[in-house]
């Protein structure tokens, strides 16, 4: 028994819309795809910038221990001439 003209004609338009459903469908996974690669590729850069930061901070924090040793002797230093100057006469030679 052949199929209806109007049953054939609504089948036709639900696979034209299956079809262009799927097409868009297949055009949106394509957006995501390469929106998450280059994602991927942002969140390397970051991690070796990162990576890179972690380095100087380190170098900084030497420099600050290095720089905090060295005003440390110098006020051993002072305080010691300052001692020494203690009692003295100011216009003393």
């Amino acid at each position: 028994m052949p199929e209806e003209p109007m049953a054939q004609g609504e089948i036709a338009a639900l696979t034209r819309r299956y079809e262009q459903a799927q097409e868009k469908a297949d055009r949106e996974f394509g957006i995501v795809k390469s929106d998450l690669t280059a994602l991927r590729l942002q969140v390397g850069n970051l991690d070796q910038k990162v990576g890179n930061l972690d380095e100087k901070i380190d170098g900084l924090a030497g420099e600050v221990r290095d720089l905090t040793a060295k005003v440390d002797r110098n006020q051993v230093q002072i305080i010691e001439l300052l001692s020494q100057l203690v009692g003295r006469n100011p216009d003393a030679g």
